[in-house]
């Protein structure tokens, strides 16, 4: 995780970095048992899950609460608070995404305002997936896919369409074109956003398509493509730090933990038991 500041205060406990995935301004991560949030304000949205305990804080002069299993949404600009509900504190995740460029624009602020905390599991655990994507440098595709579809139940928790405008249909046209990208550029990569221009899709539109045509997420697509590149380098006699810059891994950590995953052994280990 490429942490921008780690700090420790007591039991107060905070983790925060700067991915690199556009749309995320900042990852936040805290423990806190006695800080309170006075008034004050973002320019960015504010996406607050809550793991331990529950905090409370004020939105417009109405009160409101995250218990565990509530996903929380405050809006740019709106001023808020923010303090644990319990005598053992809380332990929160947030995102701050941008309000120009994320996955949301201004045009949400009101239904947010009135309505900051949702009750969504499937909301909730798209969060934290997300989450556990963006602690790894490297892993920039499968974050952004997952924002896609995160910032894609926003939206349509925020500003449900009508029966008459249901959810597109996968396309496997758009699904095809984003594999054939994918195979072209196996080692460089290529960003969400980016492909999502070059095939004329929604990245949200793209990764849902990607998945019911092929079964399988787009960032696991190319992370599979990599690691079997990865295993004729290795029977080859490379060594594994040389192989995760030729097929295209952040670093050798990067390489082993999705070898590993993929084929069971670490890389080193694989490539003894020729």
């Amino acid at each position: 995780m490429a942490a921008d500041g780690a700090r420790t205060g007591g039991s107060e406990q905070i983790t925060a970095w700067r991915p690199q995935v556009r749309g995320v301004t900042e990852v936040f991560h805290a423990h806190f048992t006695r800080h309170a949030y006075p008034m004050h304000v973002h320019d960015t949205w504010t996406l607050l899950i809550v793991d331990e305990g529950a905090v409370r804080y004020d939105l417009e002069r109405h009160e409101h609460g995250t218990p565990l299993g509530t996903v929380s949404l405050l809006p740019p600009h709106v001023p808020h608070n923010g303090s644990a509900a319990t005598p053992l504190g809380f332990r929160k995740r947030v995102l701050y995404l941008d309000a120009v460029g994320g996955p949301l624009d201004a045009s949400f602020i009101g239904a947010a305002v009135d309505t900051p905390d949702l009750a969504d599991p499937l909301l909730r655990r798209r969060i934290s997936q997300l989450h556990a994507s963006l602690t790894h440098p490297g892993d920039e595709l499968e974050a952004a896919a997952r924002l896609a579809l995160v910032g894609e139940r926003l939206r349509e928790r925020l500003r449900p369409r009508p029966a008459e405008e249901a959810r597109p249909g996968p396309d496997r046209r758009v699904a095809r074109s984003l594999r054939e990208l994918l195979d072209a550029r196996v080692v460089e990569g290529v960003e969400l956003n980016e492909a999502a221009g070059l095939v004329h899709a929604h990245p949200a539109h793209l990764v849902r398509s990607f998945g019911a045509a092929y079964g399988i997420a787009p960032h696991q697509y190319l992370m599979a493509r990599r690691v079997d590149r990865a295993r004729r380098l290795l029977l080859a006699g490379q060594a594994p730090g040389e192989v995760a810059v030729a097929c295209g891994f952040y670093d050798q950590s990067h390489l082993n933990r999705h070898f590993k995953k993929v084929v069971g052994v670490p890389p080193g280990r694989y490539a003894r038991g020729r």
